[in-house]
């Protein structure tokens, strides 16, 4: 569902003044939690969500030094530089197309889809979801975005700039590749040292399994958007299973993979095979870090509502979801909808029960 009230656009523009993070590192995710809001239904909720919200928010930054087409190499993974890679980006949004600037930059920033807890890059396909609909209702090729869509994806793009931080070498665990993705993600081991904040965690991975890294020019893309779908509903369906390991961390295992499949359909084909890549590693770091040794007895998971329809059953979900108030709660019902409504021809019910668990282990907004 797309905003035809104007609400999206008049809470972005309200959050524009504000910066992509509060305390010197934490998230800001206003931004993402009301087009989420917006995006299924509960527009009249937003002002009065923002105002509650209103106390995590701080002011951009002061400017540091110019990002510029030179030095921005230099500048790359700099979070003194958040306000400056945000006017960079606000600048070449004005003068190219915003395909043109997200393919551009997508392959620089994908190594650092790690920095900023992944939070960057779910902006951006936040973003990129906007300006999709946007553009699928009035065709904007060969033009330059604007308004506050586009100024959204500044933001999101500056603020993945300023945090891009890669993850350490990783070697390859021993013995043949697990076959699909929810293997994959129950063969991530553990980091052994489960103490301090993330970038504590994410240094201290050593190993991956191999799937699904391809090796070069040997995946197409069709192949790629499958595993990379294949991946975020694995990912849902580990959280259920798995989410009082951290309930709020673990979130960025489903929410990040399914950024990058967001944005697949504004970049070229060929950037299709890293973006899955990239994901993997994303969704795989978060669970080496925060990860429980062992998974939920089944029976423990909440039920799911009986809607007569699967649209039903997923809208009662969102709409708790939204009750609840916590921006996670509210981000990763948003993902696990996208997953509800994957073509398989059946309800994803476990998928489902992971946004209720998620109600249930966060504490709900004030």
């Amino acid at each position: 569902m797309d905003d035809t009230s104007g609400t999206l656009d008049e809470a972005l523009e309200r959050l524009h003044t504000t910066g992509p993070e509060r305390g010197g590192w934490l998230t800001n995710h206003a931004p993402m939690a009301v087009e989420a809001l917006v995006r299924h239904g509960q527009a009249p909720s937003v002002h009065r969500w923002l105002d509650l919200y209103a106390h995590k928010l701080e002011d951009m930054p002061a400017p540091y030094a110019t990002v510029t087409d030179a030095n921005w190499a230099e500048a790359l993974g700099d979070p003194r530089r958040i306000t400056d890679w945000t006017a960079y980006f606000t600048r070449e949004l004005a003068d190219h197309p915003w395909r043109e600037v997200l393919a551009q930059w997508w392959p620089r920033l994908l190594p650092g889809i790690a920095g900023g807890a992944t939070h960057p890059v779910i902006r951006v396909g936040h973003a990129v979801r906007t300006l999709l609909l946007e553009t699928g209702r009035a065709p904007t090729a060969g033009r330059a975005a604007a308004g506050p869509r586009a100024h959204e994806l500044a933001h999101a793009l500056g603020y993945w700039a300023a945090r891009h931080a890669p993850l350490p070498p990783l070697g390859l665990l021993p013995g043949p590749a697990p076959r699909t993705p929810a293997d994959a993600l129950a063969a991530v081991p553990r980091i052994a040292d489960q103490n301090g904040g993330i970038r504590d965690r994410l240094a201290r991975i050593t190993t991956f399994p191999a799937w699904p890294a391809p090796a070069p020019g040997a995946l197409g893309p069709d192949e790629a958007r499958a595993l990379l779908a294949g991946l975020v509903r694995a990912a849902a369906h580990r959280y259920a299973t798995h989410a009082h390991g951290e309930p709020i961390m673990l979130v960025h295992a489903v929410t990040a993979p399914n950024a990058v499949l967001r944005t697949l359909p504004a970049l070229p084909h060929e950037l299709w095979a890293a973006s899955l890549d990239a994901a993997w590693s994303a969704s795989a770091a978060v669970l080496a870090s925060y990860a429980p040794p062992s998974a939920v007895p089944p029976g423990e998971l909440p039920a799911v509502p009986a809607g007569s329809t699967p649209a039903e059953r997923s809208g009662e979900v969102f709409a708790h979801a939204a009750a609840h108030g916590d921006e996670h709660v509210i981000k990763l019902a948003d993902t696990v909808l996208d997953v509800a409504a994957m073509p398989t021809g059946e309800s994803d019910e476990l998928a489902l029960a992971g946004a209720l668990r998620a109600c249930a282990l966060i504490e709900p907004m004030a």
